[in-house]
């Protein structure tokens, strides 16, 4: 009934990077800002070169373009709130934005596990049974597993949002974070939130480690092939394909859990904030360069994209 009698928050705010020191904050917004924008380019020519270049029309590709644009969306959800932040006054964001970029930050994340299961998949097939992967990673099959895998980490991440549609909000509203996530929201509510804090604890472990656990698998399986590959050139072709992907799983899956994963009690929000860094900004930032530019095939069909340009437009000049 006391709760009941005390104003409802409309607006939070975000307190971001604050604790940063004064004569730091703008080489820490100009630093974040670049590494957004390359993040941005960089995963957009990853889709681009995919689509135009018809040797890389093939699954693994087709699966790493889809991440790609998946980390464009997953750090746009937090960024640029983030970097107005740095450079306004007014810090707020209002209640629904709020709920809504909770829900896109987790959903997205759980799609981008989603994908990240799917491409360790494709590798297992493409080096354990290299004369049947044609015939089972046919384009339909793949369009499916993406398509189940955006459907899939949508619609289990809203019963993540039943869950924090529990919460009520009627103290104070300071969420000592740079966006809204899950655990400073349920420091600020005016209700009891340890149960619904364990079973969401429990929802987002286990969409960490079921899929983890499948990656893994398939990973296992590939080491044990790897090793049974009699050429020495044909083995190191085979890692130099799967280290790759191991660095990207290693990242969001190292971060996540960290956040995640931990007990609820005793959380240090100035340490979450500097991993939230490091999976919303670094790893999307890194994943074109991890993923495709140190790539034979990647680097190849960027050269002759640019060379066509250049030989288009020689002509004119």
């Amino acid at each position: 009934m006391e709760g009941a009698n005390k104003t409802a928050v409309s607006e939070f705010i975000l307190l971001g990077l604050s604790t940063i020191e004064d004569h730091l904050q703008a080489f820490i917004f100009l630093l974040l800002f670049i590494m957004y924008l390359v993040t941005l380019l960089g995963n957009t020519l990853v889709i681009f070169i995919v689509w135009v270049d018809h040797r890389l029309h093939t699954p693994m590709y087709f699966f790493i373009s889809n991440f790609s644009f998946l980390e464009i969306l997953f750090t746009s959800v937090t960024n640029p709130k983030m970097l107005l932040n740095f450079i306004t006054d007014r810090k707020t964001i209002n209640f629904a934005m709020c709920m809504a970029q909770s829900y896109f930050y987790f959903a997205v994340g759980a799609t981008e596990f989603a994908i990240l299961m799917v491409m360790s998949f494709d590798r297992y097939v493409a080096i354990c049974c290299p004369l049947q992967y044609v015939t089972i990673m046919r384009p339909r099959l793949c369009v499916q597993l993406v398509l189940g895998s955006w459907v899939g980490g949508f619609s289990v991440i809203s019963l993540h949002m039943v869950m924090m549609s529990k919460l009520r909000f009627c103290g104070p509203n300071v969420i000592n974070h740079f966006f809204c996530d899950s655990t400073p929201l349920f420091q600020l509510s005016c209700v009891d939130t340890h149960l619904i804090q364990k079973m969401d604890a429990i929802l987002l472990s286990t969409i960490m480690f079921s899929s983890l656990c499948l990656t893994m698998v398939s990973y296992s399986c590939l080491l044990f092939s790897i090793l049974r590959i009699p050429s020495t050139v044909g083995r190191k072709k085979a890692f130099a394909t799967c280290t790759s992907h191991l660095m990207v799983v290693s990242l969001a899956y190292g971060s996540c859990i960290f956040m995640y994963a931990r007990p609820v009690t005793g959380y240090a929000l100035d340490l979450n904030k500097g991993v939230a860094v490091l999976n919303t900004i670094l790893t999307p930032f890194l994943n074109p360069f991890i993923y495709t530019f140190r790539n034979k095939n990647v680097k190849l069909a960027l050269r002759d994209a640019i060379n066509h340009r250049i030989a288009k437009l020689s002509p004119i000049f």
